[in-house]
């Protein structure tokens, strides 16, 4: 069994310089004026939403005959989907025109997290603070909620299935968790907290 270090296409790697070129940006500019209220109340949003992606995926998985046990408890699913399911080749096992849905789920989700960091913050940079806050949160939730629901990933070597915009992402788990780990520290420690409001 082959362990994937990166991510490919080769270009999703660069998403590992994106907090701290942002951490940079938003320092060398003064620091980020965001409010512990617009933090918590983004995050909240974004937390809820992981989980509702976990479903939404749950669902899939299920509606694809891809999720064993579905029939039965939470616990049914639990037990018996993990050992089973390879989230990086079910791509292939799905229906085209799930497939095609999967596309616009994908892009609402962009916008919705895009409409959050517009409503949360006025100035761009502050925008994207929050944008980058909201997906890390978003993500750190949709993996911790998959795994306590059906017991997916086994482990953070798991491979996935990223995005699909513009063809698949796939990595290793750890590695977006490490993005988004990195996200929401650059966006705390860019802070400015006598700014904020």
């Amino acid at each position: 069994m082959s362990v994937r270090l990166l991510a490919e296409p080769w270009w999703v790697n660069l998403l590992l310089a994106v907090p701290p070129l942002g951490y940079f940006s938003w320092k060398r500019g003064g620091g980020l004026a965001l409010a512990p209220k617009q933090l918590l109340s983004s995050g909240v949003f974004a937390a809820a939403f992981g989980f509702v992606e976990a479903a939404v995926v749950a669902y899939l998985r299920a509606a694809t005959g891809l999720l064993p046990g579905y029939q039965g408890t939470l616990a049914d699913v639990m037990r018996r989907s993990g050992e089973f399911y390879q989230q990086s080749q079910a791509i292939d096992q799905f229906p085209p025109s799930l497939l095609t849905l999967e596309l616009f789920r994908e892009a609402a989700t962009m916008v919705m997290l895009l409409s959050v960091a517009f409503l949360a913050a006025a100035k761009m940079s502050s925008r994207a603070a929050v944008f980058l806050w909201t997906f890390a949160i978003w993500d750190i939730t949709y993996y911790g909620a998959l795994w306590a629901t059906v017991r997916w990933p086994l482990s953070l070597r798991d491979a996935d299935v990223l995005f699909l915009i513009p063809r698949p992402w796939i990595s290793p788990v750890w590695f977006p968790l490490m993005v988004s780990v990195l996200a929401i520290l650059a966006v705390l420690f860019a802070r400015d907290s006598g700014r904020g409001g």
